[in-house]
């Protein structure tokens, strides 16, 4: 009798257990299906020889805890594998603050014998410029800057890539999903609103959020987004509040320009559909995760070491796009992502390679009610960040296309921004 009742509780456990999987799956539950991405990384080749003497140093604000540094440090060792370096030949200087300290890591790498230094923050700039004027023999490489093309110094150089276009892309993705709550009831069109996670109020970080919003209302033209600075590119506390305010606001689907998971992390908890940043995170955020773009900046490491293997000169400032893979997209998690999503992105990636498509296309958006027909950017930076340039022509905003870094910094309508003192 006992055997016979044994079996019958293992029976119904078993049968209350498929349920719960068929339900869980349903729900979109479980481990994250991904799709192969609609922007794949590129396949580096080595057409070059190493001396064996080669040092390349690295300056990072952050470490791997960080989503950014990560981003910096995979690359590393991406060109690392690929060109068979030895781990004697990169040295890292990690949670460097922009202060003196990245002054003294750089000379500290310099003594070390590196050929290349290589920084990563915007705020490093200055004081990597000031190490690369007393090491004239040395190539000093610097992230997201803006001073190298009128510096003058033939041993300084920024890079940056066109990730406004990955941001469009991710922003395209983001629409879609909205129009699927919008089809299945979830949501209202008048309540597809966005929120947005933004470490600065820069150009970096107002060019980046403007094209996701783009992207998004090019295949959603009700979206709204409201925009959260936090004053800090990594602070997980402030990054998390952000979101929860602004989903707490009304928005709905959540991005960010930040390093740590604090968004991510919300919006998991909350279940609050999310597109990262600077890589993926459908590990963690199995059942919210949409996609992410991010700047593959291992071509630039190839690049700059193959020109002094070579004895080339390297470009004062370098901007990469997705046609040498320097700007990517991780695969599409079917698990919160829109149908379709990933034929889309492909259209739109396409287009955006052929020049069909301009992001910053000035009929897809309006200032105070108004399509702007021309605008003076800042790309000369002075102490004064005197307008200096006229960036629209030919019908669009010609981002990083006279100056590697970002300098869109228009206000356009759709768009809120919450706070501005980081209050």
């Amino acid at each position: 009798m006992f055997k016979k009742i044994l079996s019958l509780c293992l029976a119904v456990f078993m049968v209350a257990a498929a349920c719960v999987a068929m339900t869980s799956c349903d729900m979109g539950g479980g481990a994250a299906k991904m799709t192969e991405s609609p922007l794949p990384e590129v396949e580096l080749k080595k057409d070059f020889d190493v001396p064996a003497d080669f040092k390349i140093g690295f300056i990072l604000l952050h470490d791997e805890a960080s989503t950014y540094d990560l981003n910096f440090i995979n690359a590393v060792k991406k060109v690392q594998a690929a060109l068979g370096l030895s781990d004697d030949q990169i040295l890292y200087k990690k949670g460097i603050p922009e202060s003196n300290a990245c002054y003294e890591a750089a000379c500290d790498l310099a003594d070390a014998g590196c050929d290349i230094i290589f920084a990563d923050s915007f705020g490093h700039e200055s004081h990597l410029l000031k190490a690369a004027q007393e090491y004239p023999e040395i190539e000093f490489c610097h992230a997201t800057g803006t001073m190298a093309h009128t510096a003058g110094l033939d041993n300084f150089h920024n890079a940056f890539a066109s990730i406004y276009e990955g941001r469009y892309l991710a922003g395209v993705a983001a629409g879609l999903k909205l129009n699927e709550m919008i089809e299945k009831g979830e949501i209202t069109a008048e309540e597809a609103k966005m929120g947005y996670v933004g470490a600065f109020t820069f150009a970096e970080v107002i060019s980046g959020y403007t094209s996701f919003y783009l992207g998004a209302k090019s295949v959603c033209p009700s979206v709204t987004m409201e925009v959260q600075f936090t004053g800090s590119w990594y602070d997980e506390i402030k990054e998390k509040d952000a979101a929860t305010a602004l989903i707490n606001n009304g928005c709905v689907l959540i991005s960010q320009h930040a390093d740590s998971m604090g968004a991510p992390s919300v919006c998991e908890e909350k279940n609050v559909p999310n597109v990262s940043y600077n890589g993926s995170t459908h590990e963690s955020c199995p059942n919210t995760f949409i996609v992410s773009s991010r700047i593959d900046w291992s071509p630039y490491y190839l690049y700059i070491i193959k020109s002094v293997c070579q004895g080339t000169p390297i470009a004062a400032d370098w901007c990469g796009g997705a046609e040498q893979g320097s700007v990517v997209l991780t695969g599409i998690n079917e698990n919160a992502a829109a149908k379709g999503t990933l034929a889309k992105l492909e259209e739109v990636a396409a287009k955006l390679k052929s020049g069909e498509i301009k992001v910053f296309d000035t009929n897809t958006f309006t200032v105070e009610g108004k399509k702007l027909d021309s605008y003076m950017a800042d790309v000369d930076t002075d102490a004064a960040f005197t307008k200096d340039t006229e960036a629209i022509k030919d019908g669009y905003f010609h981002e990083s296309e006279y100056r590697a870094a970002p300098y869109f910094d228009i206000m356009i309508d759709g768009i809120k921004l919450l706070n501005t003192n980081f209050g």
